[in-house]
């Protein structure tokens, strides 16, 4: 898929729009507790080996250690936007050079079972580099792996699969992502749906 198809897809489903949404998104579970606003970067790369970044969260962390996850984080009171806050994180912890980032729009915002309320902004890194070619470090402090998620993968509709499992004494739903080396699941899973429909047109 060309970078041009891309922006195509993308605005073609509504994806490319960097508004903010001030809809009052809640998680039922939490009342009117107000969700934690987070940003994180669904990067593209578009090299030899194509595919979407993610990390490996560094196993010390106490929220969510060990788990797969975009580059991202909280929303501070010092970023103008949700764009301008996925761009510092990724910068924090995987060293991606904010100018590299061609940014595309946004996904729909998800709400997470832990009530934070993500927006997945989306980029184009440099056409033709592969992750190699970035210099990426990970930041020792959070990350403890840069991989790619292949593109072919993302976009194999049968890819995905819906599992089931008990979480806070209900069964839950989740997405799961197939992957030779690491579990795909949860919020990140779900935001890779997300991609995935938007790039083939289907949203």
């Amino acid at each position: 898929m060309t970078p041009e198809a891309i922006r195509q897809r993308l605005l073609a489903t509504g994806a490319a729009q960097t508004e903010d949404d001030t809809a009052d998104l809640r998680h039922p579970e939490f009342g009117d507790t107000e969700p934690v606003r987070a940003a994180v970067l669904v990067a593209l790369a578009l090299g030899r080996n194509p595919g979407v970044v993610l990390t490996k969260r560094a196993a010390h962390l106490n929220k969510h250690g060990g788990q797969i996850a975009f580059p991202g984080g909280r929303i501070d009171p010092e970023d103008a936007s949700p764009e301008a806050a996925a761009l510092r994180e990724a910068h924090e912890e995987i060293g991606l050079v904010p100018s590299h980032v061609e940014l595309l729009g946004r996904l729909g915002d998800h709400l997470t079972g832990t009530n934070y309320r993500i927006t997945p902004v989306v980029g184009l890194l440099p056409h033709r580099l592969d992750l190699a070619d970035l210099d990426l470090v990970a930041s020792p402090h959070e990350v403890d792996a840069i991989f790619l998620l292949p593109l072919d993968v993302l976009l194999d509709p049968q890819a995905p699969m819906r599992k089931s499992g008990h979480w806070r004494g209900r069964e839950r739903q989740y997405w799961q992502w197939p992957h030779d080396e690491h579990q795909i699941w949860g919020a990140t899973a779900a935001i890779l749906v997300s991609l995935a429909t938007a790039l083939s047109g289907e949203a």
